[in-house]
């Protein structure tokens, strides 16, 4: 699918919707890019995104991406090195297996939607909010596309 198409598919608003949600129950920030590139290799080029976003740049070490590479059919799902150690490599996978099953289908929101609801769920228990500590929002909620 061109990235275009891919774009015009997603409900922004729903995604944008579903990025605060996973980051209301924690202190962890959650982006969702779209390359307009064709990418051989989906976490190779996800990590240099992570990067050019700001997203090493977190209080905790604690952000995800969700990278999305509609002209060559792949994504990947990566956290920054603090949630990656409380996570580990089975739960991106896990995620991963989840948002693409709804991807094969054609529903690109849902899959990306169902990704983020279950890294929220991730973040929640590993970074949960502290009470009476304000979170800040460090990163837009947003879907950003190259």
């Amino acid at each position: 699918m061109q990235p275009k198409a891919f774009l015009n598919a997603l409900d922004h608003e729903r995604i944008v919707k579903a990025i605060a949600q996973a980051e209301a129950c924690s202190r962890a920030e959650v982006r969702v890019h779209v390359s307009n590139q064709a990418v051989s290799d989906p976490h190779k080029a996800a990590a240099a995104q992570f990067e050019k976003l700001g997203m090493t740049a977190t209080a905790e070490r604690n952000g995800v991406l969700i990278y999305v590479a509609p002209r060559s059919q792949k994504f990947a799902i990566i956290g920054d090195s603090g949630i990656h150690q409380s996570c580990g490599q089975s739960f991106w996978q896990e995620v991963a297996a989840a948002m693409e099953a709804d991807f094969r289908a054609g529903r690109f929101t849902d899959g990306i939607v169902k990704g983020l609801a279950r890294t929220g769920e991730a973040l929640g228990t590993y970074f949960p909010r502290k009470e009476g500590v304000c979170d800040l929002n460090e990163l837009k909620d947003e879907v950003t596309e190259d």
